[in-house]
């Protein structure tokens, strides 16, 4: 089953005057739950502190005023002056969204920050991109059943870019290098942005998230689409709402646990537009 994400009441212009949008994902299939700061670099010392986040979570986007944010991890449940196991810093522009996620497998854990393209395909049509956080299927082809192709040979820990395709109801194949297909099927909407995420499934198998990123150039802060996965899959358990600061909203995020706390600052660089997570 694909789930669903709870955040803001309605829908918000990617022009809005002075506010861009971040979310928080955890994409690391074999790194314990944390807990999530998400401090503002521009303005008052303003800490949102987020709890035990674990995989397959994507938050809502969060509407932030324009200007500079630290994102950083620390183990569950430690001090907020312990330092953080992974931290990044991430620059809002007006009437941008970005995702910053926690990526990889345990060992080599990092943050990323992808720009999300959120303006409108040609008028018919949706855009998806793949999100590939399943270690299952290190390589992974993505289309429909009927042979339309979304992406092919997706690697565990990347990213696609945005793909136009025909709107309307989809039967999506997930097709991994040597292994058996699993099939989930979706509904895409004309003038839709979104994000197919393809996860490790508790039970086995592969499980799939459809987070509807924009419609018509306006962000869908909810973002969650309603759908339903075959095969082996099963979806993750739905991280509840979390009201936290001066912004009543869900965001969670990333990966890490059990490591160290590091003393120094690991500052890992943006990440544009191209194949990475």
């Amino acid at each position: 089953m694909l789930g669903t994400g709870a955040g803001l009441a309605a829908a918000t212009p990617a022009g809005a005057a002075g506010v861009g949008y971040v979310r928080l994902a955890h994409l690391s299939p074999d790194t314990p739950e944390v807990d999530v700061y998400l401090d503002d670099l521009s303005g008052p010392a303003d800490t949102q502190v987020f709890k035990a986040v674990g995989y397959g979570v994507m938050s809502a986007y969060l509407p932030l005023p324009a200007g500079r944010y630290a994102v950083s991890m620390r183990q569950k449940g430690a001090a907020a002056a312990t330092p953080p196991v992974l931290t990044t810093d991430v620059t809002v522009a007006t009437g941008q969204a970005y995702t910053v996620a926690g990526v990889g497998r345990y060992a080599d854990l990092g943050l990323r920050i992808l720009e999300d393209d959120i303006s409108a395909p040609a008028e018919g049509r949706s855009k998806v991109r793949v999100v590939q956080a399943s270690v299952r299927a290190p390589v992974l082809n993505v289309g429909s059943a009927s042979g339309a192709t979304i992406a092919d040979g997706v690697q565990f820990a990347t990213t696609t870019d945005y793909r136009e395709v025909e709107a309307g109801d989809w039967q999506v194949r997930l097709q991994p290098s040597g292994g058996d297909p699993t099939t989930a099927k979706c509904t895409m909407a004309a003038g839709g942005v979104y994000s197919l995420i393809v996860l490790d499934a508790k039970s086995g198998g592969l499980t799939t998230e459809l987070r509807e990123d924009a419609r018509g150039g306006v962000v869908v802060p909810a973002g969650g689409v309603d759908t339903g996965a075959g095969g082996a899959a099963g979806g993750p358990v739905p991280y509840p709402i979390m009201v936290t600061g001066l912004v009543g909203v869900l965001v969670a995020a990333f990966a890490a646990a059990g490591l160290v706390a590091l003393r120094r600052r690991t500052v890992l660089a943006r990440e544009g537009s191209g194949p990475a997570v």
